[in-house]
């Protein structure tokens, strides 16, 4: 008898096929396809590596030069759990892009919760956010590492925080989905925005506080605190066991484990209601009737021009107010851009000068002005033939900006002089502050026409995939860049108040207005002939999204 014969490939076809590494393929896929299709996309992708490197090795070198300080122990715990806090709230309101993370992008395919759980978890350790986190996790524990019961406790506890890390932003992220994707969830996104800025703004001054104690036991005091918390509980862990206190130890590892299951455990939760149950957030009853299209029309847009400029002003405006991504963000820049100098103006550290803190902070709303139209920029693409009509295009988006950080920096500034004093200097912190606008405006335009990218519509990412670190790169370039741009009228303000010249420091309003206005002209005028000859290519980027 001769033996049964197997067709090709049954055998192959009969064999489970893991998951993991092919997501962790596919997010090499994408990274390096991402890279492919433009050299300033890799060179910014490099850049913003080098650069996480760097903070990476002069992090690790801080805690290796702390070991055997008395703060030892209290700094890394805190630092932990300050990083964690970040995983926990940053992704869902700073730039990411890895759609391997996306889960409503697989609702339609036959996948079981555990595999895909586990392959989306491995797949979410792979890029420079997990990096860095691991190196910080390695010098903190480094620091307070000190003996071999210890070292042994440092190799469970530095995996550890990176997976209660990924963990917990991963489970955040996915039962936030459809709220940050829904027009209903638009509100939330709203409170979340002030409730995010409020916090960030808390534990600033809350770590100020800290940093000017001169009493170490009130940092040991908030360390043990805050180290039966997951991820610094893995740390805390760690010291435990140089201290000799065993039990302690295993106790504070026992809350980072129970801390990675119950998050893989609402993560996987989240993602079956995600992939199995119906949304209706966004289904609601057709109208009787159809409204005329005026009668909807607000105050605002009733004050706003004719023409064109008009146009792009609404069209803008009613961006900021209806879409959920755009609107938290500006809600966020704005609280933010009060509360740094209100909570320094009542600490008595404060100065009228952080009006300017305002100023810049809403001036980065100009960064990626096409990337909130996403694919519907291609309608005004139709309107550009001419670098006239780009020209027409970038200035009336930079009114839009104008029409809001100008009022708002005059509010923040009174209202900064009300609270800590300081009245005599409006005139020179309006001059710097609206010269810093005029930077960030320009810097704005340049950007937004070099390097485009596209905010996702149907994701609760804000940047879309393989183009993370040209906007990270730009983002931060530009944070940078725009106080240098402002040196001139800053090193003549230094120099009246060496000089004693406090009587023509009234000067700076004037030429701070003209030096911002000449600033963002010069950038449209240049831009726009650029912005005429590449509208394809920033066509082809914002439509990622």
């Amino acid at each position: 008898m001769t033996a049964p014969t197997t067709a090709p490939g049954a055998g192959a076809a009969a064999a489970p096929v893991s998951l993991t590494p092919v997501f962790v393929r596919l997010k090499l896929a994408l990274m390096r396809n991402g890279l492919r299709q433009s050299s300033g996309r890799t060179a910014a992708f490099v850049a913003s590596l080098v650069i996480v490197l760097l903070f990476a090795a002069f992090m690790v070198l801080g805690f290796l030069l702390l070991r055997g300080n008395a703060a030892a122990g209290a700094v890394s715990v805190l630092s932990v759990a300050v990083f964690a806090l970040g995983w926990a709230v940053m992704p869902l309101f700073l730039p990411s892009g890895d759609e391997t993370l996306d889960p409503s992008r697989l609702v339609m395919l036959p996948l079981r919760p555990e595999p895909l759980v586990r392959a989306l978890l491995v797949s979410s350790l792979v890029g420079t956010g997990p990096l860095f986190t691991l190196c910080l996790a390695f010098g903190a524990a480094v620091a307070v590492a000190h003996g071999v019961a210890a070292a042994v406790t440092a190799v469970l506890a530095v995996p550890l925080v990176l997976l209660v890390c990924v963990a917990l932003s991963r489970a955040i992220a996915t039962a936030n989905v459809r709220l940050l994707t829904s027009r209903k969830g638009r509100d939330m996104a709203l409170l979340s925005g002030l409730v995010i800025a409020l916090g960030i703004q808390v534990v600033n001054f809350g770590a100020q506080a800290l940093g000017r104690a001169k009493d170490l036991s009130l940092l040991d005091t908030v360390a043990s605190v805050v180290g039966w918390l997951p991820a610094a509980s893995a740390v805390a862990a760690v010291r435990s066991a140089s201290d000799g206190d065993l039990l302690l130890a295993a106790a504070r590892l026992a809350v980072s484990v129970a801390a990675v299951a119950v998050l893989l455990w609402w993560w996987r939760r989240s993602l079956v209601r995600l992939m199995v149950e119906p949304d209706g957030s966004t289904i609601g009853a057709a109208p009787d009737t159809v409204k005329d299209p005026a009668a909807g029309r607000g105050l605002l847009v009733r004050m706003l021009p004719g023409g064109r400029t008009g146009a792009v002003m609404e069209r803008c405006f009613r961006y900021i107010w209806r879409d959920p991504k755009t609107k938290a963000s500006w809600v966020t820049v704005l609280a933010i851009g009060v509360l740094v100098p209100v909570f320094n103006a009542f600490q008595d550290a404060g100065s009228v000068y952080w009006a300017c803190f305002a100023s810049g902070m809403l001036g980065m709303q100009m960064f990626n002005q096409f990337g909130q139209d996403s694919s519907a920029f291609w309608m005004v693409a139709q309107t550009i033939s001419s670098p006239a009509d780009a020209f027409a295009e970038l200035r009336d988006r930079a009114y839009v900006m104008s029409a809001i950080t100008v009022p708002y920096t005059v509010v923040v500034a009174v209202v900064t002089a009300l609270i800590g004093g300081g009245w005599s200097q409006l005139p020179e912190v309006f001059g710097l502050a609206f010269a810093l606008l005029g930077a960030m405006l320009a810097l704005g335009v340049v950007v937004s026409v070099t390097y485009p990218y596209g905010i996702p519509q149907d994701s609760h990412r804000n940047i879309a995939p393989g183009q993370g670190g040209m906007a990270v790169a730009a983002i931060f370039g530009g944070m940078f860049a725009g106080p240098l741009l402002c040196a001139p009228l800053i090193g003549l303000l230094i120099w009246l108040r060496v000089s004693d010249q406090h009587a023509l420091l009234w000067l700076l309003l004037p030429l701070g207005v003209t030096y911002g206005a000449l600033l963002t002209w010069g950038a449209l005028r240049i831009m726009s002939v650029r912005m005429a000859k590449r509208l394809p290519e920033i066509l082809t980027a914002v439509s990622k999204g």
